[in-house]
């Protein structure tokens, strides 16, 4: 018989979910008085149940500070593990409904900008259209921020452009990553800008003009600069770097300037008459677009659900 140690057994015994559920909020918020706000608490209730996770642990979790609180060494290694645990409770209770009432859940979604234009909402609507009742939750940013999310439990599912295998981050983490398909770049600029009017042919004939560029920590600079180094050009001087799409939409349609972005997205933007398409040969491959998710968990049924009409989505806009 598997034994495990006094103290495990006493630590797990003492720990309670609503004393989990503080520490979480106090790690995310930074405050103890801002915890408290949020979860309907006095300070000193927040307080105490810090304290009480503190001797049960036997070691400080936060230092006080005057603008609230930072987690120790040992409250970063609990933090983790809390999250996990945190998501775990989710996706027991998921399952619970899903059994008890025939109900899907709720769906966890990160995206990237690759997804976030027309993969994404067209998922989701054929999601709703067939159970109305499934919560969908969307939180979008760069790769380097959702992946430790994906990998924790906090997302289900990452839906944009798989990194490059040579990247860093493409094995970092415990996930397997599913192809949908594969898209080129395309250059933009807004549909009522002058820019897009004139002989442009080249990627050279840019080289001087305003731009919009993926952050540093996106993979979809990698594929920009990739695009510049290949024509032999140096990056522009007058940028913006910039993830949102919904900014960037807006600075596209106020200004002259320039930027890149998924053909599948910009097409969307274009039959909008949003944005124009430059042609530009040296604009290349963009990569391929599709979802990852843990390798150590099985998807709940919602998630398994949304990959269906992810898969279906991608299908028809291939061969339409």
């Amino acid at each position: 018989m598997h034994r495990y140690p006094l103290s495990q057994i006493g630590l797990s015994r003492n720990l309670k979910l609503s004393q989990l559920l503080v520490f979480d909020r106090v790690m995310e918020t930074g405050s103890i008085r801002r915890a408290a706000t949020d979860m309907g608490l006095t300070q000193p209730a927040v307080t105490k149940v810090i304290q009480e996770l503190e001797s049960s642990f036997e070691g400080a979790l936060f230092e006080r500070h005057s603008r609230g609180v930072i987690p120790t060494d040992l409250g970063r290694v609990v933090g983790r593990r809390v999250k996990s645990l945190l998501a775990e409770f989710r996706h027991m209770s998921e399952e619970l409904d899903t059994f008890r009432f025939g109900t899907a859940g709720h769906v966890v979604v990160g995206t990237l900008i690759s997804a976030s234009a027309h993969l994404l909402p067209a998922a989701i609507t054929r999601l709703k259209s067939r159970a109305p009742d499934v919560l969908v939750t969307v939180r979008e940013g760069p790769t380097a921020q959702l992946f430790p999310l994906l990998a924790t439990g906090e997302l289900d599912i990452v839906v944009g452009r798989l990194p490059e295998v040579e990247l860093p981050i493409a094995d970092a983490f415990p996930l397997t990553h599913h192809k949908l398909f594969d898209d080129s770049l395309a250059v933009v600029v807004g549909s009522g800008q002058e820019m897009g009017n004139a002989s442009i042919g080249s990627l050279r004939d840019l080289a001087d003009a305003p731009w919009i560029l993926p952050t540093l920590e996106s993979p979809l600079r990698y594929a920009v600069e990739r695009m510049f180094r290949q024509a032999g050009l140096k990056l522009p001087a007058d940028i913006i770097e910039s993830l949102s799409v919904l900014t960037n939409l807006g600075i596209l349609l106020e200004a002259p300037r320039v930027a890149v972005m998924p053909r599948v997205a910009a097409t969307r933007f274009m039959r909008a008459g949003l944005l124009r398409i430059l042609d530009i040969p040296e604009s290349g491959s963009f990569g391929t677009v599709g979802y990852s998710v843990r390798s150590n968990k099985e998807l709940n049924p919602a998630c398994e659900s949304f990959v269906h009409c992810l898969c279906e989505v991608a299908k028809a806009s291939a061969s339409a």
